[in-house]
C-alpha cells in the first residue's frame, strides 16, 4: 500500500517522538540509580564520630559525586530505629540495641562490627562496702540500665558465682548519669556502668571495681544497614567500613589527639578519656560466626530473663560473606 507524502512525515514524527520519549526514559532510569547521598547516624564519641571528624570516608566517596549526612543520635535504639523508619542508611549501634530492636521486628542488617572491649564496662562498689567479690551481692541492690551492656555483663557474673540473676535487686536507672547519682549517694549498693562513664567513675569515686566484662562478654558494638541500601549498593557499604578501619588505626595510634577530639564532643575530662581510650582497640571486622556466636548468647540470655518475649535467630540478620566484606589492611 503506499503512504501519501504527508503519512510519511507524520510516520516519521511519530517515530522521533518515541525515540526521544525512549531516550528519556533510560536517562531518567540511570539517574535514579545514581547514588548521591549517602544519610550515617552516629553517636558522639563512637567511632563513627572519629571518622566524621577525620574526613577520609568524604574524600572517597566525594570522588564518586556522593555526599554525606552526618545525624547525631542520642543513642544506639534511636540510631536503629531512623534506620528502620528509613531516616539513615548506615549507622552503629552495642550489641544489645541490635538484639532489641530485632526483636521488636525493626528491618535491618548487620554489615560489620568493632573490635571486642570487654573492659569497657563493669560492676563496682564502694571501697567501704565490704563486698570483696560478685558472690557478695546477694540481696543487694544494683543499678543498671534496663537491658544495657553492663546489666548483660551483671548476669552473666552473678550465673558464673553460682547465684541466680534475679538474686540481687536491679534498680532500673534511664541513664548513666542517675546511675551514677544513686550509687554516689549510697542509695544502691553496686553500679553497672559503660565507658566512657565507668572510666569517669572510676576516676572521681575510686571505686572497687568487681569485675569487667573480661572473660564474660565481647562488649561488641556493630555497624549496620537497612536491606534495601546494604543490597543496591554493597560497594558503598565496603567502603564504609574500610574507610572506618582506617580511622580506627588512626586512633589507635594516635590516642592523645583521639582522647582531645573527644573532650571536646563530649565534654568528659581528658583524664577520665584517657583511661577509656587506652584500654581499647579500635578496628573493624566482618561479620563471622564466631562473631554471631555471642550476638546469640546475649539475645537467648534475654529471653531467658524475660527482657525479649520471643526467642530470636540473631543469624537471619547477620549475613556472613557478603559483597559488602571489607578489605582491611
Amino acid at each position: 500500500m503506499a503512504v501519501s507524502k504527508s503519512g510519511s512525515s507524520l510516520l516519521l514524527s511519530i517515530i522521533l517522538v518515541c525515540s526521544v520519549l525512549f531516550s528519556a526514559c533510560s536517562s531518567s532510569k540511570a539517574s535514579e540509580g545514581q547514588l548521591e547521598v549517602v544519610r550515617i547516624g552516629y553517636q558522639k564519641g563512637n567511632t563513627l564520630n572519629i571518622l566524621k571528624v577525620k574526613g577520609n570516608l568524604d574524600e572517597r566517596l566525594k570522588k564518586q559525586g556522593i555526599k554525606i549526612e552526618w545525624n547525631v543520635f542520642p543513642s544506639g535504639g534511636t540510631v536503629l530505629e531512623a534506620l528502620a523508619a528509613g531516616k539513615i542508611d548506615y549507622g552503629n549501634a552495642a550489641d544489645g540495641s541490635g538484639v532489641f530492636a530485632q526483636a521488636s521486628g525493626q528491618s535491618f542488617v548487620y554489615v560489620g562490627s568493632d573490635l571486642p572491649n570487654p573492659e569497657g564496662m563493669g560492676i563496682m562498689v564502694h571501697k567501704d562496702s565490704g563486698i570483696a567479690g560478685i558472690g557478695d551481692l546477694k540481696g543487694k541492690k544494683v543499678a543498671v540500665v534496663k537491658g544495657g551492656n553492663h546489666h548483660y555483663l551483671t548476669v552473666l557474673a552473678l550465673e558464673s558465682s553460682g547465684l541466680q540473676y534475679d538474686d540481687v535487686e536491679y534498680v532500673y536507672v534511664k541513664d548513666a548519669s542517675e546511675g551514677r547519682a544513686l550509687f554516689e549517694t549510697k542509695q544502691v549498693d553496686a553500679l553497672g556502668s559503660w565507658d566512657p562513664f565507668f572510666a569517669t567513675v572510676q576516676m572521681d569515686l575510686q571505686p572497687v571495681t568487681l569485675t569487667d566484662g573480661s572473660h564474660y562478654s565481647p562488649n561488641r558494638t556493630f555497624y549496620y544497614a537497612t536491606k534495601e541500601f546494604a543490597e543496591a549498593h554493597p560497594e558503598i557499604v565496603k567502603a564504609i567500613l574500610e574507610e572506618t578501619d582506617v580511622s580506627d588505626q588512626w586512633a589507635n595510634e594516635n590516642k592523645g589527639e583521639v582522647v582531645k577530639m573527644l573532650a571536646g564532643e563530649l565534654g568528659i575530662d581528658e583524664e577520665s578519656l584517657a583511661k577509656m581510650v587506652e584500654r581499647r582497640t579500635y578496628g573493624v571486622e566482618a561479620i563471622t560466626k564466631e562473631i554471631i556466636a555471642p550476638q546469640q548468647q546475649l539475645a537467648d540470655t534475654f529471653h531467658k530473663i524475660g527482657l525479649i518475649e520471643h526467642s530470636i535467630d540473631v543469624s537471619s540478620y547477620m549475613p556472613v560473606g557478603k559483597e559488602w566484606v571489607p578489605d582491611l589492611k
